[in-house]
């Protein structure tokens, strides 16, 4: 079968022949309907090398954004129909730790005796005709479409859980939230917020047609640049967010987020640009939290996919073929994409 494969570090990975999986004990066969690409399948390939974070090494499939439908079972599954469409859990961990236990393998307490961290992180992924799963990490998807649905499980789970986290942040009348970065992350962000929450959302970024976007999803948008944190502190009438989500996470977006934030606020760091930031007794607002988050847990995809088939997320896709995976890769690189870019190995892509 085809298949886009990470075969060595800082180069881009190659499209080429791969044999098809066979799933084993607690398995199942997907038929992929669609892989989406993500910032960090970039970083894997071309920023790490051999003494990475992750501890993972090549060659394997790309692609931890997957849906499909099942194919095959392996040996001792049970409960799930050949032909039903999936959405799955890209984590996976040790399966024994507390963690794990509640579904958080993001959180693995055995992550360093695990051979890899997710589908299409170490473990063959989903950017070809077929990956195996294990079963457990199945999130069943009814009658949705499931190629729209394959960015769900990283760009609407990683936002999800961080918003989840700050709940209690916008709880009550006249609350405000910031969502920096409105890629497809931030986007999905935006359409979370306006779903669970009361608050003003104020979205801000550099591209106009991203805040567009942004503004048609409810939020109220603020250009990047001079003036950036005074525009977004007016809009609160001078108190500040209540929750800021940097889907960034760089430097000087950090810094924006934290001059944005109220007494008692909440910023919650989610790109991974590699941004410090700097904190003083004074100059943070009192009570206000900085920390940081990373994906999130089965139980949550669970209520994505529930916010998915109440029309209450609505990702923008741009499918590609899987032979013109790369050329996803490559506008992914360069920022040229309207939406989140889907690889769709067994349908036509018009």
């Amino acid at each position: 079968m085809r298949a886009v494969v990470f075969e060595k570090f800082q180069s881009a990975p190659v499209v080429t022949e791969v044999d098809r999986p066979t799933p084993g004990p607690g398995e199942v066969l997907l038929k992929v309907a669609g892989s989406g690409a993500c910032h960090s399948d970039v970083s894997i390939y071309a920023e790490f090398t051999a003494d990475n974070p992750a501890g993972i090494a090549p060659p394997f499939v790309l692609g931890h954004e997957v849906s499909g439908w099942v194919e095959e079972l392996g040996e001792g599954v049970r409960g799930v129909e050949v032909g039903s469409a999936h959405l799955v859990y890209g984590p996976i961990g040790c399966g024994r730790c507390a963690a794990c236990s509640r579904g958080q393998d993001t959180y693995c307490e055995n992550v360093a005796s695990m051979p890899y961290l997710a589908t299409g992180i170490g473990r063959d992924g989903g950017m070809a005709e077929y990956v195996t799963v294990p079963v457990r990490n199945l999130v069943p998807l009814g009658d949705a479409d499931p190629v729209a649905a394959a960015p769900l499980s990283d760009a609407a789970l990683t936002p999800y859980h961080a918003i989840k986290l700050a709940l209690p942040n916008l709880a009550g009348g006249g609350r405000f939230a910031l969502v920096v970065g409105l890629g497809g992350l931030g986007q999905i962000a935006v359409q979370i917020l306006t779903a669970l929450t009361g608050a003003t959302v104020i979205a801000t970024d550099m591209k106009p047609d991203a805040m567009e976007r942004a503004a048609a999803a409810g939020a109220v948008t603020v250009p990047g640049g001079e003036g950036q944190v005074e525009a977004i502190r007016a809009i609160t009438g001078g108190r500040g967010v209540d929750a800021a989500f940097d889907f960034v996470g760089a430097g000087p977006t950090i810094r924006t987020a934290q001059a944005s934030m109220a007494r008692q606020g909440r910023l919650t760091v989610v790109g991974i640009a590699g941004g410090a930031a700097e904190w003083s007794f004074f100059a943070n607002p009192y009570e206000a939290t900085l920390t940081n988050t990373y994906w999130g847990t089965l139980e949550e995809l669970h209520e994505v996919v529930a916010m998915y088939r109440a029309g209450q997320i609505r990702p923008d896709v741009e499918k590609f073929a899987l032979e013109d995976a790369l050329e996803a890769y490559r506008r992914l690189e360069e920022g040229s994409l309207t939406g989140r870019a889907v690889v769709v190995p067994h349908a036509p892509v018009h």
